[in-house]
Parts: C-alpha cells; structure tokens; sequence
C-alpha cells in the first residue's frame, strides 16, 4: 500500500496551492488529486455522527484516504497537502503519527497580518459569512479577548512547538512565504531535496495559482455565490435552454466582472498596526524557534 511520505501541513493563504503545482510537475512526485484532503485533521470515525455534515466527497475515512494514492507508480516522493493540519495541532499530529509515523513535514508561514487579511478576503469574495456580515479584523479581534478563527491561524508558534515536539524536527522544515514571493524556484528546489527528489528540475512558476480579488458591490456578489431565490429562480428558467457549463462560464463571468484587485480594498496604517499588536509577542517566540531574522513582520 502506497501512503504519503511527506505532507504539507500549512498554513492557509501562504501559497500551498502554488507548491503543490510545482510539486505536481516534478516526475519524482505524486501529489494526491485532491489537494486538501483534511483527513489527518480530526478524527472522522469516532466523531458522533451529529457533529458531522453530509459530504459525499469528504475524505472521512482510512479507505477513502488510501484510494487517493492508488495511482502511484514508482514515483519516489508521495505527498499532499491540506493546510490545516498546523492549525489543528493537536488532532492532526495524533492522527498524522497513527497513520504516517515516518512522514515528512513541510510548513510554509506568511507575515500573519497579511495571511489573516487575505484570509478575511477569500470569506468576503466567497460569500461565506455568518448573518449575512463578514466581521471586519479589528472586530474579529474582540472575540473572547483572543480573536477569532482567522487570526488565530496566524499564532504559528504553539502550533509549530507541538509538533517539534512529537516529531522528530530533523523531518520538519519551515518555509517562509516572503522566500516563495522572491525565489520561488529556489525555495521548491529545496523542498525537492529535502523530499528526496531531483534538485536541479525546474518547474514552471510562470502562473499563479491564485489571484486575490474582492467584489465591487457586495450584493450582487451574494446573489451570484449563495444560494438564494433569486438565483434558483434564473437556474431553474435556463436550465432548459443553456447546458450547465455554459450556465458557470456565464455565472463565472459575471463574478469576474463584479471583481477587483484586493490592493483597492487594503488594510489601513491603524488597523495594521491593531494586528501586529495581537501577533508581536508571537513572532518574538518564533525567530527563535525557527532561527529566522521575521523584523520586516514586526513593521507596519
């Protein structure tokens, strides 16, 4: 049975799916076809079943994990990457040591200002806000004195600790996302050497994978993107003149077209510095834990 024998284990928004692009094109590596698995990240067969939503395409099973790596030949290098696993410490690395117990680590971090920024964007273009309101960061900040969700994602140093501590850290390796920005090509050539690879292959960094947008006007974004009567209303009228792929690429478009570069819509010298001020003592503790030189995080 082919498993994983490394995982990327974080964090979301630093450039995981990029890495995982060009770690898709090197010959020696296989990368699950599903880039977030998240089955490592809690422990879907002893959950009760009232705490789990129905999701036919959810990985929640060893089987079902398995069947991702059914397609390796003799590639040397087998990974995925599901960024969550850092953030989820605790359950992660239990389940991680059950299944995987040999496993490579890669994490990559990113400045957590501009993470949890971007973090907040992705729920803004998304949609995927509570009450029909994304809560902005610097009332996100108030959450129980300790922030929410978004920017707790941000405090790497417990998280990475906790995994020092359970593997043996000569198998973990940390990546900044500010060394991704300036050299991609370098910093995955490394990566290929530590996963055991060829070295000298060059991928293609030519493409991003990802290009961060925010919707000019909230509304239409909401009534394009959730599901609501007004949209079921048009899907049910077209269905019986336009095949569903040209209904997304219509749908797509439109979205585009509602879009714009989230440089327009970015944090302000106040708010930035509200942020630091939740993640400095945090970046204090982790230049030490991962030897790094992070001063250009502790400006605003």
């Amino acid at each position: 049975m082919k498993l994983p024998n490394f995982l990327i284990i974080g964090v979301q928004k630093a450039g995981t799916t990029s890495i995982y692009n060009y770690l898709t094109q090197h010959p020696q590596v296989y990368m699950s076809p599903v880039k977030e698995t998240n089955f490592l990240e809690k422990d879907w067969e002893t959950l009760p079943p009232e705490l789990i939503t129905p999701n036919k395409n959810r990985i929640d099973t060893f089987e079902k994990y398995c069947q991702l790596f059914q397609d390796v030949k003799d590639e040397i290098a087998i990974g995925e990457a599901s960024p969550n696993y850092l953030f989820h410490y605790q359950s992660s690395s239990e389940l991680i040591s059950r299944y995987l117990p040999d496993v490579k680590l890669i994490a990559i971090l990113r400045n957590p200002v501009d993470r949890a920024y971007s973090d907040y964007l992705m729920h803004v273009r998304e949609a995927t806000d509570v009450a029909g309101k994304v809560q902005p960061l610097s009332e996100q900040l108030k959450f129980r004195s300790k922030g929410s969700f978004t920017l707790k994602k941000g405090l790497y140093t417990p998280q990475l600790t906790h995994f020092f501590e359970t593997f043996n850290p000569e198998k973990i390796k940390v990546y900044l996302y500010d060394d991704l920005c300036k050299n991609p090509v370098a910093l995955i050539q490394d990566m290929y050497r530590f996963i055991g690879v060829d070295e000298t292959f060059i991928p293609d960094v030519s493409k991003k994978a990802q290009v961060a947008q925010v919707p000019k006007v909230k509304l239409v974004n909401d009534l394009l993107r959730k599901q609501n009567p007004f949209r079921t209303m048009v899907a049910s009228g077209l269905k019986y003149i336009l095949p569903v792929e040209v209904r997304q690429t219509v749908r797509s478009a439109l979205i585009n077209m509602n879009s714009t570069d989230k440089k327009k819509a970015g944090l302000s010298k106040e708010e930035r510095q509200q942020l630091l001020e939740f993640y400095r003592d945090d970046i204090l503790k982790l230049q030490d834990l991962i030897q790094r030189d992070l001063s250009v995080w502790l400006t605003v």
